[in-house]
This record gives C-alpha cells, sequence and structure tokens, in this order.
C-alpha cells in the first residue's frame, strides 16, 4: 500500500487529467483529448455550455461551444454508459457491444412494452435512413412509460425502441443535429473499423479504462464503480495489482482506499501555468467529491437538484482551477449577447484576481457566442 500526502495526489491528478497547459487545439486536439480521458460526461445543461464543452475549454485551445459534438461526430466516438452517459472513444466499442450481450445491468424493460417487430423495424428504419433523429422516425403508436421513482421516461413506441436498440450498443449515436438532437446511425455503416472482436476481456479493460480515467478511483463501492460492479468484486482488481497494472493507494488524512495505474504513479508531474481554468460540474478532476475535499481542501456542491432553499452557493456554480489550485467558484450563464456574472466566491483573500478572472471570463464568452461580461464587480 503507498501513501501520498494531499499535495503530491493533487499534483498528479492535475497532471494526469491534463489541466497544467493546452493540450491541443480543434478537432484533432478534441479526438486526442477523448482518448486520454476515456470518456467524457454528459449532460444536456448548457448555461455556459455543457459539461463536455467546458471539459474540453478547460484542456484545449481554438474549441468554441458545441465543438466536441462536432469533432466527434461521424464514427470517432458513441455514447454509453461509463459513470454514467459518456461520450466515449470508437476504439472502445467492441467491449461495449460483446459485453451488454450478456449484461442487463444498463437495462430496463422496454423490450416487453413494445409492440411486436418494432425493434426489427426501427432498426431497420435507422439502417436505411441514418444517420437520423428520434423525432424523423416513423411514428409507431405510444406505450406505457417507464417510470424510475418518479422519472418518467417516453410514452413514444419507435423512442423506445431506440432507447432499447441503443442500449444494446445496435445503433449508436452518430453526432448531434445543429439543434442538438443526437442522430442515430447503425455502427457497421460508421464503426467499420472497430466491428472486430476485442482484444482482451470486458472485466480487466473496463477496470483499467476507469482507473487511467480516474488517476485515483476508490476501491469501496460507489457511483465511480457504476457499471463495473461486478468486477469490482470478483477477483479481476486483485489480480490487476498482482500484475503491477494497478497499485492499492492511501491519501494521508483519509481512511478511503484507492487503486491506481501504475503509470499515474511514474509519470512526470508537470508545473501548471497560471492561467485561471473554468471546470465543468462532472470533470474528471472533481467527480471523486471526497477525493477533492482531501487532496484540495476543496468543498464542491453541484446543485442542480436541490431545493433553492437548500443551496449553499447556487443552482450552476463550477469551480475555478489555477496553478493545480481549485481558488474559487463562479456562478454564472449566457445570456445572449452577453456572460452574466451572478456571484464569485474566492478560496482565500490571496486567491482574489479579478482582472485574471475576467480575462478568463471574457476568452469563455468569447468561445460561447457572447461579446462582453456583465456583472463582475471590481
Amino acid at each position: 500500500m503507498l501513501t501520498l500526502t494531499p499535495d503530491i495526489a493533487r499534483r498528479r491528478l492535475v497532471s494526469w487529467l491534463g489541466l497544467t497547459h493546452p493540450q491541443g487545439s480543434g478537432a484533432d486536439g478534441v479526438r486526442a483529448l477523448l482518448d486520454r480521458l476515456n470518456h467524457i460526461q454528459l449532460d444536456p445543461l448548457d448555461p455556459l455550455g455543457t459539461n463536455a464543452d467546458l471539459v474540453a475549454m478547460a484542456r484545449l485551445d481554438d474549441v468554441d461551444r458545441g465543438d466536441v459534438y462536432r469533432s466527434l461526430s461521424g464514427g470517432a466516438s458513441f455514447e454509453h454508459f461509463a459513470k454514467m452517459r459518456c461520450l466515449l472513444p470508437a476504439r472502445a466499442f467492441p467491449w461495449y457491444r460483446d459485453h451488454i450481450a450478456t449484461t442487463t445491468w444498463w437495462r430496463a424493460d422496454r423490450e416487453q412494452r413494445l409492440p411486436d417487430g418494432a425493434l426489427a423495424d426501427v432498426l431497420d428504419e435507422v439502417r436505411e435512413r441514418g444517420p437520423i433523429s428520434a423525432q424523423a422516425l416513423t411514428d409507431r403508436g405510444a406505450v406505457k412509460a417507464l417510470d424510475w421513482h418518479g422519472w418518467k421516461g417516453t410514452g413514444k413506441a419507435t423512442t423506445m425502441a431506440l432507447e432499447e436498440l441503443w442500449a444494446r450498443c445496435a445503433v449508436i449515436v452518430w453526432g448531434r443535429s445543429p439543434t442538438g438532437q443526437r442522430l442515430y446511425a447503425v455502427p457497421e455503416q460508421v464503426l467499420a473499423a472497430q466491428m472486430t472482436a476485442p482484444s482482451s476481456l470486458w472485466g480487466p479493460w473496463a477496470v483499467m479504462q476507469r482507473a487511467n480515467a480516474a488517476g485515483l478511483l476508490q476501491t469501496a463501492d460507489g457511483p465511480q464503480w457504476g457499471v463495473l460492479r461486478e468486477a469490482r468484486t470478483d477477483g479481476t482488481v486483485d489480480r490487476l495489482v498482482a500484475d503491477g497494472e494497478l497499485v492499492r493507494v492511501r491519501v494521508e488524512g483519509s481512511s478511503r482506499g484507492y487503486v491506481a495505474p501504475a503509470a499515474f504513479l511514474e509519470s512526470q508531474i508537470l508545473q501548471p501555468d497560471d492561467v485561471i481554468r473554468i471546470l465543468g460540474p462532472l470533470d474528471p478532476l472533481i467527480w471523486d467529491r471526497k477525493l477533492v475535499q482531501n487532496a484540495f481542501d476543496f468543498e464542491y456542491l453541484w446543485e442542480v437538484y436541490k431545493p433553492e432553499v437548500q443551496r449553499r452557493w447556487g443552482w450552476y456554480v463550477v469551480p475555478l482551477l489555477r496553478a493545480g489550485r481549485l481558488i474559487g467558484r463562479v456562478d454564472a450563464r449566457i445570456d445572449g449577447p452577453a456572460l452574466r456574472v451572478r456571484e464569485v466566491w474566492w478560496e482565500t483573500p490571496a486567491d482574489k484576481d479579478v482582472p485574471a478572472l475576467r480575462a478568463a471570463l471574457q476568452l469563455h464568452a468569447r468561445r460561447c457566442g457572447a461579446s462582453r461580461v456583465n456583472g463582475l464587480r471590481r
């Protein structure tokens, strides 16, 4: 068991996750970034760009709002569950396609609700007409909607069939329309190079993908494991540790155990630049909130699902990173031609640097199609 100080854990995480300096630019940079991070979590909320936009803009030059989806369309990626619903590089598709044939951990009872033949009919139509949105497919009537503890799914037979086909990897998300609608296609038409059999077993491959994406992956059960709970407990992790691919790690001041890829502990710690970066609420760096609190001494709450009276900061408050430290939070959103700042919370008085934050927000505004920043008090 290797023990890291919080400072070393913080510096290694920032370097490993590509937040020390720009990692590239443009469409090529986006594709390389997804390959490096293994997955980018998706979320539809878009006050400052979506989470995927923010992940890319914190690490790349010459990337604007929406460029992530444009750069990864046409076969460079597909969408499925990793931690949650994520963009995944096309190279991961064979493992997902083959594994879902033997598991139901991301499936619901959609097939039982659908009329006979609906799955085959929708698949044939996507094959013939794709890439195509759910809205553009033939209407096949209504079905009983799914209800997960008050969250209701679609009541349209065509859309439910499409969701089931997507869960089975029989169709993939090819890209997004200009209005943000998912466009579906059959994988053999756009992922020809990725249709061969996977080169290793799902469990070891998936655990290493997750560990490489996290840097430090907690070993206790939790949302970080998501669809990998079986691999967490069936001896896969122990075998990867015995083979030297993973190392068991603790961080001083925490009772939690982690596993880290051997390369994470051997890689160079880079000196970060002095630019303020606006992080997405589901950025890989801050996804494990307890690790962030331990390694960065920073508490982050994403409060979009809390009633307003229970919020400590605000609806869509995002963290600010500078020189490898989390220095504050900002509540802001794009409102027509302006990026409007509602509030800024600096972590310490020494962190307060309004000119540097203004420069970061002005750049972000331009990337989102806005021309000015309003509300940032001197």
